[in-house]
């Protein structure tokens, strides 16, 4: 009885000093982790369960998803010297870690000044109608520019876009007025066009009811025969001369309507 009691203590003394000694550091699949041995960085850990001796190492797990990160809007000097508050959307992931954390104090921060910087250099060489006819091209293009400086910090750019580009108060509503004026000129244009398309049609059908004058009458027929409950009443011009009587030959008898017929031809 005593030695197992014995065993039990001695058993609870090492799980102790395992626990004074050794922090089990769990690295999940989408991170990775950097190991440092007396402050120095020795390599960069898969994921997996691993043990780091209190003190005298550490294990830093990184994330390594990618990340969307919204780049606060700046004021910027277009090449007309109209000033634009741009605000960008940004989304990267983590390449090497081991640069990302040891290389620079804080990557993220180095993200946002490098497109900060890349922006203003590209706006202020862009007219304000460039920049809102191509503010997808923009993104394309920040993207080429900082891609190689961000590469340096241990990241990768997936994608940045333009999210918002803001105006100031008068200039704001200057642009309604010419966005509304264009639409309404594109209206017009639309309008005017199925108009002179709706003469033309009916140019083209007087041309035909000219020639064959009897359409006008068929097609008028052809309405009324998909409908019901119409009256129409067709004007007929008047025969230009009396109407022949045939009489009966000599010697026949005549039937009642016939000599009613002989007789008012008479008359």
């Amino acid at each position: 009885m005593l030695q197992i009691v014995l065993g039990l203590l001695v058993l609870i003394l090492l799980v102790t000093l395992l626990r004074a000694v050794f922090q089990p550091v769990v690295v999940y699949e989408f991170e990775r982790g950097l190991r440092y041995a007396r402050g120095k960085f020795t390599g960069i850990l898969e994921p997996g369960l691993y043990l780091s001796i209190k003190h005298l190492s550490e294990i830093r797990r990184i994330d390594i998803r990618p990340v969307f990160a919204p780049v606060a809007g700046q004021e910027v000097l277009s090449s007309d010297g109209v000033a634009l508050k741009v605000s960008l959307a940004a989304k990267y992931e983590v390449a090497d870690p081991a640069v990302a954390v040891n290389k620079i104090e804080d990557f993220r921060n180095a993200l946002h000044v490098e497109l900060q910087l890349a922006l203003r250099q590209i706006i202020g060489g862009t007219s304000i109608d460039d920049l809102l006819a191509a503010r997808q091209a923009i993104g394309a293009k920040l993207q080429e520019i900082v891609a190689d400086k961000i590469a340096a910090f241990g990241l990768r750019l997936l994608r940045v876009e333009i999210r918002d580009i803001m105006f100031p108060g008068e200039l704001k509503k200057i642009f309604t007025q010419v966005v509304r004026a264009r639409q309404e000129g594109l209206a017009a244009l639309e309008k005017a066009r199925g108009e002179t398309a709706a003469l033309r049609n009916l140019t083209n059908a007087a041309q035909l009811v000219e020639r064959n004058p009897y359409l006008m009458q068929l097609r008028l027929l052809q309405v009324l025969g998909q409908q019901s409950g119409n009256t129409v009443v067709l004007g007929v011009q008047p025969l230009s001369g009396p109407i022949p009587i045939r009489k009966a030959p000599e010697g026949t008898i005549e039937s009642p309507a016939q000599g009613s017929g002989e007789r008012d031809g008479d008359v």
